[in-house]
C-alpha cells in the first residue's frame, strides 16, 4: 500500500524546494534573475515573467509572509548547492610510515620526505618505529629515531599524539598545520 503524498509536491519533491506549478501561496515576493526586487506579486504572474525568461520560479524563503520566491536557473541552482555541500567535506587521509631503530640516515631522510609530502597535501602521518628481536632491548635507540623525526616535520605539522609504546612499535600521529 502505498503512502498518501504530502504538501500536494511530487514525492521526488518531499523534503526539497517547491518550484514553478509546486508554489500554491499568492501572492508573493519575487527577486528577478538579476536580483532586483520586483515587489509582491501574484503567483500567475510571477510564473508567466520566469518563463519569459526561459527560467523557473524558486521558493527560497518558504516561511516567510510573503513567501519570498527568485526567479532562476534551478538545474544550476541545485548544482551549485551540492558543490558546496561536498566542499566541506574533509580530505584528510592518514598515511603511515615505518622505521626500525638501525635505519640509516639517508633512508630516514627519505621517509621524512615523503611524509612532508603527505602533511602538504593535508593528510594527517602516522609514525611507526618497529622492533624486532633484540632491538627490544634498546628502546631508547627508538626513541631518539623518533624524536628526531618529531623535530623534522615540526615545520609541516603539529604533533597530534606524543610518542606511545605499543608492544614492538612506537606510534606517533602528526597532523597538517
Amino acid at each position: 500500500m502505498a503512502l498518501p503524498r504530502r504538501n500536494n509536491q511530487p514525492e521526488g519533491n518531499r523534503d526539497s524546494i517547491r518550484i514553478n506549478q509546486n508554489i500554491r501561496i499568492t501572492p508573493i515576493r519575487v527577486v528577478s534573475e538579476l536580483g532586483e526586487q520586483l515587489g509582491i506579486i501574484p503567483t500567475e504572474q510571477a510564473l508567466e515573467r520566469a518563463r519569459d525568461a526561459g527560467l523557473d520560479l524558486v521558493e527560497v524563503a518558504p516561511n516567510e509572509r510573503p513567501p519570498v520566491c527568485r526567479i532562476m536557473d534551478y538545474g544550476k541552482y541545485k548544482y551549485d548547492k551540492n558543490k558546496k555541500k561536498n566542499t566541506g567535506q574533509s580530505h584528510t587521509k592518514t598515511k603511515e610510515i615505518r622505521l626500525r631503530p638501525k635505519t640509516g640516515q639517508e633512508d630516514i631522510r627519505t621517509k621524512l620526505r615523503q611524509a612532508e609530502k603527505f602533511l602538504e597535501h593535508k593528510d594527517k602521518v602516522q609514525v611507526s618505529v618497529l622492533f624486532r628481536g633484540r632491538e627490544m632491548a634498546h628502546i631508547e635507540e627508538g626513541h631518539k629515531v623518533m624524536e628526531m623525526v618529531i623535530e623534522t616535520l615540526s615545520e609541516f605539522g603539529k604533533v597530534e599524539t606524543r610518542p606511545q609504546q605499543h608492544g614492538r612499535r612506537i606510534i606517533c600521529m602528526i597532523s597538517p598545520k
